[in-house]
């Protein structure tokens, strides 16, 4: 009996301490997950690596407060390698080892985003690009894709109306990739806005990337501008070969210009300037920008974070905020939720979604590059915007 009475306190404690174990550990939740589909290789990773670095960085700070709606967030990354094939399958092979994401977001060009988006779109997945500024876009993959960043008529617009006001520029040669569908609309709603003002424009030429680029600088007419419309991966040696040529007019491109080593070893160039997406050089104040740059720089010591790695925190940030209005992580709730912001404090500005349309309004900054970096030369609205 004695051993009977022993073993009823040892058997009442095992099975004390097992309730108490059940009540006190319980399983994690299930993390919500994003693809993050990017560019980590290839000439587009100049862009789409900050881009990527910013939306971990978003993850990451929403994941140490707790996640969204109590439930922790996975950011799921796929490398487009900077060509179609690989951005489709990226999307492809997220969705398919995560048939429970939620949305997609990433990559920083037009003809990347036109293979990726597509495979989430047949998913029922909206796709929010952080970088990619083709107004097209929305119409070509209606319903499940959206813009994070402003319009190419937008930030051309912009760019014309500055090069007429504030440089008199009133005659224009353009130079663009003629195998880059970003470039070929940019460099046509400049021309566009351009003319619309009164400038005139002198030439326009096209060039292949790779390919010896004297034939078709030497078609350039002289004139008060050279507009350049160029990926980042191209932008610096067409400076420095319009330079070489003797063209030492204004050079003016768009945010392919906007990759923040892409400068720093030739302080010597001046006199060229871009439309982007912020400035976030340090002798930026504004308290967004300041404790941006402080985060970024503690995540990544050896990195500088520039309007493409806030445009990936921004995304980020944006579709974590659709998820919590909506409530829910249902793909269809959350994408009817996006389109429903009208107001969101992003580190790239304020931006919305006017009704029935997937580009948010958002103010364009322009950079000069100066002494192996930047300095801010204007923000501005463009007064008229070409139609897409």
């Amino acid at each position: 009996m004695q051993g009977i009475w022993l073993f009823i306190p040892v058997l009442a404690l095992s099975v004390l301490m097992a309730d108490c174990m059940h009540a006190t550990v319980s399983p994690s939740p299930e993390p919500i997950v994003l693809g993050a589909i990017y560019s980590l290789s290839g000439g587009q990773a100049a862009l789409d690596v900050p881009s990527f670095r910013g939306a971990r960085l978003a993850v990451d700070e929403i994941n140490r407060a707790g996640g969204v709606l109590g439930r922790p967030v996975q950011l799921v990354a796929g490398d487009a390698g900077s060509a179609p094939g690989p951005a489709a399958d990226s999307s492809a092979e997220i969705l398919k080892r995560h048939p429970s994401a939620t949305a997609l977001l990433g990559l920083s060009d037009t003809d990347l985003v036109l293979a990726a988006a597509p495979v989430a779109a047949a998913k029922g997945r909206l796709f929010l690009t952080s970088g990619a500024t083709s107004p097209k876009l929305p119409a070509q993959i209606p319903g499940y894709l959206f813009l994070a960043c402003f319009g190419d008529n937008v930030q051309a617009a912009a760019g014309a109306e500055w090069a007429y006001d504030k440089l008199s520029a009133r005659t224009v040669s353009v130079l663009f990739n003629s195998e880059s569908t970003y470039a070929q609309l940019l460099q046509g709603y400049f021309r566009s806005r351009f003319e619309e003002l009164g400038g005139r424009l002198l030439s326009v030429t096209g060039y292949t990337p790779g390919k010896d680029l004297g034939p078709p600088i030497g078609q350039l007419q002289t004139a008060d501008l050279i507009y350049l419309a160029a990926t980042p991966d191209e932008v610096l040696d067409v400076v420095m070969a319009l330079h070489a040529s003797g063209h030492h007019a204004p050079i003016l491109g768009g945010d392919g210009f906007d990759a923040a080593d892409l400068w720093q070893a030739h302080p010597e160039i001046s006199n060229v300037f871009f439309t982007t997406h912020a400035y976030l050089g340090e002798d930026n104040d504004d308290p967004k920008i300041v404790a941006f740059r402080r985060a970024y720089t503690r995540a990544y010591p050896d990195a500088i974070p520039d309007a493409f790695a806030a445009l990936g925190y921004d995304a980020a940030r944006l579709l974590i905020t659709a998820i919590r209005h909506a409530a829910s992580t249902d793909p269809e709730e959350v994408r009817n939720a996006l389109a429903s912001i009208r107001e969101f404090d992003g580190v790239t500005g304020q931006l919305g979604y006017p009704a029935d349309s997937r580009i948010p309004l958002k103010a364009v900054t322009l950079l000069g590059v100066e002494g192996g970096g930047y300095r801010l030369v204007q923000q501005l609205v463009p007064a008229k915007t070409p139609a897409p």
